[in-house]
């Protein structure tokens, strides 16, 4: 049988993730994923970290036309995961934002962008104008110590009507108070008439834990969740 120590990643591994989550603030932060950057898409196969494969595949089911035609902002690009599993499904280069400079350069290295610009979600505005992008993905930048869930409002201003924000969090233990308060401000927009719920997918097995506590009744793995919405054609009527 697998020794209890074979179900977790390499503690070095454990140290960086726990590190991210566990952030003070956010030049910190930054400065944490500007030093992982060369180290990311290691650590994170090490994680068999599911996210970009399940937001990609779940954002090509529900585009109504041809992935190739399609206009997409990655939000939190990191190295380029979530592009490489794009470009699988036949979408062409997205534009991607990250807040970390180091990263972005190892995105940029891989060549699937066609634009990169570096932008902190959640401090400042994405640097796109109203209704650009056909499809507007943030894929793991959404958690605990993170962006913001109210930077949600940000991603659908610069989302065309009719068309599609796929989102991701996990729901490990340490990141329930900010799934239920990132739920809450998907439900307020939904009932403004913002965007309508097009799918919620949750995923057992989202990438392997860091540590007991976090994980999914001892599997060794934590849990997470894919969220897509459509953006409503007429815009809502602001609350009185």
């Amino acid at each position: 049988p697998m020794s209890r120590a074979g179900m977790w990643p390499p503690a070095d591994v454990r140290e960086r993730v726990a590190a991210v989550h566990g952030a003070a603030a956010l030049p910190e932060l930054l400065g944490l994923y500007d030093a992982w950057a060369a180290r990311y898409e290691e650590d994170v196969a090490a994680l068999e970290y599911r996210a970009p494969v399940l937001a990609a595949a779940a954002l090509a089911a529900a585009l109504p036309g041809p992935p190739a035609a399609a206009a997409v902002l990655d939000v939190g690009c990191g190295t380029g995961l979530v592009a490489r599993e794009l470009q699988r499904r036949g979408f062409g280069r997205p534009d991607g934002v990250d807040g970390s400079a180091a990263m972005l350069a190892q995105a940029r290295g891989c060549g699937l962008y066609r634009e990169l610009r570096r932008c902190v979600l959640g401090s400042e505005p994405l640097p796109a104008p109203a209704g650009r992008y056909d499809a507007v993905t943030a894929v793991g930048a959404l958690g605990e110590g993170q962006v913001p869930s109210a930077a949600v409002t940000e991603l659908l201003r610069v989302t065309r009507p009719g068309g599609l924000v796929c989102l991701t969090t996990r729901s490990n233990p340490s990141n329930l108070r900010y799934k239920a308060e990132l739920e809450a401000t998907l439900e307020r927009l939904e009932r403004q008439g913002a965007w309508e719920k097009v799918l919620v997918q949750e995923e057992e097995r989202w990438e392997r834990a860091t540590s007991e506590e976090e994980s999914t009744q001892g599997t060794g793995y934590i849990s997470g969740v894919v969220y897509i919405y459509r953006k409503c054609p007429v815009s809502p009527q602001p609350e009185s």
